[in-house]
């Protein structure tokens, strides 16, 4: 009996040592098992990577801390968890905090708000059911990245129209590596890059762009480039080049300088459209002649690989204008009417500059074609929808066509093209050619260019934010004032600049899915009081089974015959 004892001992003893030794040799060692389906808990080499550079203790303080409903909570508990494998890949060196911005009193939480907003973080306004009824409650869920005295605002929070709450939780999940692994690199990197918008060529002025640029400050140095002025060295500190929206044509010097600046790897967005056509006029005249504009561009684009054509998209699935339908008491009588020439196009491709985003809202959009060049891929990533015509220039456009109600039937017709994205090799406009008049500097441009990317878009009044007619503000890009409707267009910027200038594919992130597996409502009615039976008295019944048959069991082994 005691040497049984004793060997029981010395199995504990044993038992105990192994634990500890290998508590002690896992200490050395770390390991992530995921057994989901899509991999939703594993972070990409891409993320390791880039956690592994830092140096120094990152902050991160989540906005997203108070009385939320569920699925807001689940967002919160995502972040947590995703914060958790971030702080164990960098060695500890990130540190993270969830706070309540609303806490305090309503002078506290408008201080709170209001230095959130100069951050950068874009509040949410949440309706709330209580048991008194529903509150309107303003959240932000969002986060503050701090490192090395510098700040970065994450937006946690994909909101889509016409998309179920679900979806948009959902949504908002499967972005959250991409959205905290982009701006842990931005703030790494030591300085902003640094994007231009040219000016120079009747482009959109400084206040049509406000918001466009505004929303850049935040992971950008934003400004304007007069490409006549700006020297080569200028060039060469510069990640991404931004046409948008030219009205004037552009000399060959200027042309040569962003040919040299796409050959030396440069990324260049074209927002560019061929058709001069404005609704201001149009409610000025009634009427207008659409015609060519002149940009001498067509050449250089040809080149690259894409040609715009000379047209105007009418598409049925369009934004609204008001018009004036009378006069009471003094008073225009507006009414909002459906405007073919002001398409808004739904991204239908998966890829991660357009995914998951809302409908992007165009003004006198044209087509694009797109050339066979070697070494250069091209890829479709906006499109007009399929219930569309064009209209061929010069041609005169009227405001009396919103009476004639369109035939869906004479709508009918293909996508048609409208922003195209290019990468590879692309060849010079200028190879074996001469220096243009107006180069001074001593500089080559090759052949070829290193890898480069650009993105042409048919339309430069994506980038265009209204403008309030009382103060002169300007609204958010994407904000149509008349409608209170925000379209994808700041989005579609930011993933653009994103993509644009990052060469390290952390954009390729913004693929990552999580499946939602969402019960049968519908079942779960009609089954109800069978699923409740199953739950709540099948348990009990198992039990009093066991019970008998146990009780059986003891009194044949262990029964006794007096």
């Amino acid at each position: 009996m005691v040497s049984r004892r004793k060997k029981d001992l010395t199995y504990l003893g044993v038992c105990i040592a192994g634990l500890l030794l290998l508590n002690i040799v896992s200490s050395f060692f770390f390991e992530r098992f995921d057994f989901t389906t899509e991999k939703r808990y594993t972070l990409s080499e891409n993320t390791k990577v880039i956690l592994s550079q830092i140096k120094e203790p990152l902050q991160v303080t989540v906005y997203l801390e108070g009385d939320f409903p569920a699925g807001f909570k689940r967002l919160r508990n995502s972040t947590s968890d995703l914060l958790t494998d971030y702080k164990a890949y960098s060695d500890n060196r990130i540190r993270y905090d969830f706070i309540n911005p609303s806490s305090g009193d309503q002078e506290t939480q408008q201080q709170v708000y209001q230095d959130l907003v100069e951050k950068g973080l874009e509040p949410t306004n949440l309706t709330v059911d209580t048991e008194s009824g529903r509150t309107q409650k303003i959240i932000f869920p969002s986060a503050l990245i701090t490192y090395e005295g510098k700040q970065i605002a994450v937006n946690l929070f994909q909101n889509k129209q016409n998309t179920s709450p679900e979806e948009v939780l959902n949504n908002s999940i499967q972005n959250l590596e991409y959205a905290f692994t982009s701006a842990i690199k931005k703030i790494l990197s030591g300085g902003k890059p640094r994007i231009g918008f040219t000016e120079g060529h009747g482009e959109l002025t400084d206040l049509q762009l406000a918001d466009a640029m505004n929303s850049l400050q935040y992971g950008y140095e934003a400004g304007r480039v007069d490409l006549s002025a700006i020297t080569f060295e200028g060039l060469d500190k510069l990640k991404l080049l931004i046409i948008p929206k030219p009205d004037r044509g552009f000399t060959e010097a200027e042309k040569y300088k962003i040919d040299y600046f796409l050959m030396r790897g440069g990324s260049v967005f074209w927002a560019v459209d061929n058709v001069n056509a404005e609704l201001d006029s149009l409610k000025n005249a009634g009427s207008q002649l659409a015609f060519a504009k002149k940009l001498n561009l067509d050449d250089m684009l040809f080149k690259y690989g894409v040609r715009i054509n000379y047209d105007l998209i009418a598409d049925m699935n369009c934004s609204q204008i008001p018009l004036s339908v009378g006069n009471v008491g003094g008073q225009a009588q507006l009414q909002l009417v459906p405007w073919l020439f002001y398409p808004v196009f739904i991204p239908t491709v998966k890829h991660p500059l357009v995914k998951n985003l809302d409908g992007i809202k165009s003004e006198f959009a044209n087509t694009i074609d797109t050339i066979a060049i070697p070494e250069v891929r091209k890829e479709v990533i906006l499109s007009s929808s399929p219930f569309n015509r064009l209209l061929r220039i010069p041609s005169i456009i009227s405001l009396q066509m919103v009476e004639q109600e369109p035939d869906p039937e004479s709508f009918k017709s293909a996508p048609k093209p409208v922003g195209v994205l290019l990468e590879g090799v692309f060849p010079s406009v200028f190879a074996n050619r001469p220096i243009p008049e107006g180069i001074n500097e001593q500089v080559t441009i090759p052949a070829k260019s290193v890898p480069a990317k650009m993105i042409v878009v048919s339309d430069g009044d994506i980038l265009k934010n209204q403008i309030s007619s009382k103060d002169g503000s300007p609204f958010p890009l994407g904000f149509d004032r008349y409608t209170e409707q925000q379209f994808g267009n700041k989005n579609f910027l930011l993933n653009i600049a994103d993509y644009l200038t990052d060469d390290s594919g952390i954009i390729e992130l913004r693929n990552k899915e999580i499946k939602i597996r969402l019960l049968d409502k519908a079942r779960i009615r009609a089954e109800r009081l069978h699923w409740q039976l199953i739950n709540i008295v099948l348990p009990f019944l198992l039990i009093g089974i066991f019970a008998v048959f146990y009780h059986l069991y003891r009194k044949k082994r262990f029964g006794r015959v007096v």
